[in-house]
C-alpha cells in the first residue's frame, strides 16, 4: 500500500501562527510559501513560513506585492529577507 507522502504535492506550512506586524522591518528567513485564493474576497492570498531565532512560524497576509514577489522568486527559497512597509503596501527587502 502506498504512503500519503509519496504521492501528495501538498506543501505543509507548519508552525505558530504570527503577525505580519511582529516581524515587520525584522530580518527572518523566508523557508516556505504558499499562494491560494481567498474566500473572503477576490484575489489570493499568502501563507508564509519563516524561521525567526530557530522557531518556525506561519504569518498570513493578502499583500499582492507579496504575493507577486514570492511567486516570481519561489525557486530563491529559502532566502533572508525584510518586510517593510513602503507607502501603502509591504514588500521584501
Amino acid at each position: 500500500m502506498k504512503k500519503f507522502s509519496d504521492f501528495s504535492k501538498e506543501e505543509i506550512l507548519d508552525g505558530d501562527k504570527i503577525r505580519l506586524d511582529d516581524i515587520l522591518n525584522k530580518e527572518v528567513a523566508i523557508i516556505g510559501s504558499s499562494v491560494k485564493s481567498s474566500k473572503l474576497k477576490d484575489g489570493k492570498y499568502l501563507t508564509l513560513q519563516i524561521e525567526k531565532d530557530g522557531k518556525k512560524y506561519v504569518m498570513f497576509t493578502g499583500s499582492s506585492v507579496l504575493i507577486d514577489q514570492t511567486e516570481n522568486y519561489k525557486n530563491e527559497m529559502p532566502f533572508i529577507a525584510t518586510i517593510r512597509k513602503i507607502n501603502k503596501y509591504y514588500s521584501f527587502t
